[in-house]
């Protein structure tokens, strides 16, 4: 079982922000990480903030689109249609 949350130390015991469904008396390994920001401060995430952050750009000529089986499987490169 694994569990993310926030607390506030208040100089000698770790207090939860919301209650725990843990067992009492019971041993738990925890991991300290400090927040750098105060809570008025925190930026809220959604969606979009999670896509922007991994999207990106891929490097790749400028026929990329146009000739994608070249590229994807070695075929010969397509004559371009030319309109008449």
């Amino acid at each position: 079982m694994s569990k993310i949350l926030t607390v506030t130390f208040d100089g000698s015991v770790l207090r939860p922000d919301i209650p725990l469904d843990l067992e009492p008396n019971k041993r738990y390994v925890i991991t300290i990480v400090s927040e750098d920001i105060n809570s008025s401060q925190k930026k809220v995430v959604d969606a979009w903030d999670v896509l922007e952050d991994l999207a990106g750009t891929v490097d790749a000529p400028e026929d990329w689109a146009s000739q994608h089986d070249h590229y994807l499987y070695g075929t010969p490169k397509r004559q371009p249609e030319i309109n008449t």
